[in-house]
């Protein structure tokens, strides 16, 4: 049968507390997870964009509607990274902190943001310069993202490239242990 690890840990926030990186397998599951949540985000933000733009059809306005979701991306992972988790970290029991363990700053969490989208510009550029589409570009896709991904291994806390470049850092953050109901005695009829 297999174990499974205690999570009843309480969370430990203090700066003495253990900086150890999740398992790669959970960072990316939580990856995966927060890409399933910003489709909600981006159908808020797009018929936002096509309402106060009053576009009829998707590909008008496409620049300009990319650009808009690019800021709000940029708030949503900004404004939830100084807090510490977006709704997918809490999930997954991830925290994004600095290098010394601490909170985010608001502009260090825009600049890990940027740093992010090294996720996914390289293969897109190669994309555009090799004039691929559709199963290619998803080829160009995956592989680099597997290889982003994989290149954590060889960093010594094994924190993906974009996080040793921000300064920030994921850690595994135990969940608070839930608090068990009193036994309280039945009332008499």
């Amino acid at each position: 049968m297999r174990q499974f690890p205690d999570m009843s840990a309480t969370t430990d926030t203090s700066p003495h507390a253990p900086l150890t990186a999740p398992s790669l397998r959970r960072r990316m599951a939580c990856w995966l997870y927060e890409g399933m949540l910003m489709f909600g985000v981006v159908f808020i933000a797009g018929y936002l964009f096509s309402t106060l733009t009053q576009t009829r059809n998707a590909l008008d306005n496409r620049h300009a509607q990319q650009a808009f979701l690019f800021v709000v991306f940029g708030i949503y992972f900004t404004w939830f990274w100084a807090k510490g988790q977006t709704l997918a970290m809490k999930t997954w029991h991830i925290r994004v902190v600095d290098r010394q363990g601490r909170a985010l700053s608001q502009p260090r969490a825009l600049l890990r943001y940027v740093l992010s989208w090294l996720w996914l510009l390289p293969a897109l550029a190669l994309s555009a310069a090799l004039k691929t589409s559709g199963p290619e570009l998803a080829l160009l896709l995956v592989g680099w993202i597997l290889v982003w991904a994989l290149l954590s291994r060889f960093h010594p806390e094994r924190q993906f490239v974009h996080d040793a470049l921000a300064g920030t850092r994921l850690i595994h953050q135990a969940p608070a242990p839930r608090a068990r109901p009193e036994n309280k005695p039945a009332s008499a009829p």
